[in-house]
């Protein structure tokens, strides 16, 4: 096994410094009991008390959390359905169209989807809320489940569906009781990732969202711009703490599918 040279190393150490460090700064601070974010008085939790009593920021979280769970619900149905065609579907007319279509939102820049979702629910007369930051988060996030629904499909064995087949069961009912209960470690991974983009996105919702729905990155964004609050700091210190939950909760689940099925292998093998 290789072992890191110095450069790899320091470099790693930079890197990793340059992006955590801001971070632990800002949640230190939001245990400070002074008003003034940048001078340390002690210790106090006061802060995350005062945050509880905003009802500002409270709505605006409340919006946050619906719009997350409603859009990575759908993002995933909707994901896990073009991950089945694409693996599944073989070749067909339309296919790289639909694929294009698909892992588009993937390198379109957040500014130039904002703003052609702003224009296409303009178009169609949809007033702004919480139904069209649903859609344009789910939009953009259903790509990212579609990618890691179908990296789980392409190792699939069909011969577990073809044997379900056999013993007379329909298409469907072969796909709802083999093949998603195979795959739900990948599906639940493509949600807590769908959940986590919703929760941090702020350039499409800003385009996407009206007054009688703001969510919780556009809120904190006004509020900076004001000048950074303690509450700033202790919001931001509880949404890095549910990221970082969704984002080691989504590792572990696809790290146990890959292990199941490293075991599903290994001891077909050692029946054959």
């Amino acid at each position: 096994m290789n072992r890191l040279s110095w450069f790899n190393t320091v470099s790693l150490t930079l890197g990793f410094a340059f992006l955590y460090i801001p971070m632990v700064i800002l949640i230190i601070f939001s245990f400070n009991e002074s008003k003034l974010v940048t001078v340390w008085a002690g210790f106090s939790t006061k802060w995350y008390g005062e945050l509880m009593q905003n009802q500002a920021f409270l709505d605006a979280a409340w919006v946050t959390v619906r719009v997350a769970v409603f859009s990575s619900t759908l993002a995933t149905i909707l994901g896990t359905m073009a991950a089945y065609v694409m693996v599944r579907g073989g070749r067909f007319f339309g296919r790289t169209l639909f694929s294009g279509m698909i892992y588009a939102p993937l390198v379109m820049p957040e500014v130039i989807t904002g703003l052609s979702l702003l224009l296409l629910f303009i178009g169609i007369g949809l007033d702004r809320g919480i139904l069209t930051i649903v859609l344009a988060h789910t939009t953009f996030s259903m790509c990212y489940v579609s990618v890691v629904v179908s990296s789980r499909l392409v190792t699939f064995d069909r011969s577990l569906e073809e044997a379900a087949l056999d013993l007379g069961c329909s298409p469907a009912q072969a796909f709802r009781l083999v093949t998603l209960p195979i795959i739900a470690p990948a599906v639940i991974s493509g949600w807590l990732l769908a959940f986590t983009l919703s929760l941090d996105d702020l350039v499409i919702a800003s385009f996407t969202s009206g007054p009688s729905a703001t969510t919780l990155p556009i809120k904190i964004f006004s509020a900076v711009r004001l000048g950074v609050s303690p509450e700033i700091n202790a919001l931001s210190t509880i949404m890095i703490a549910v990221v970082t939950v969704g984002v080691i909760t989504a590792s572990l689940v696809s790290k146990r599918a890959m292990v199941r099925q490293r075991q599903e292998e290994q001891a077909a093998a050692r029946t054959e």
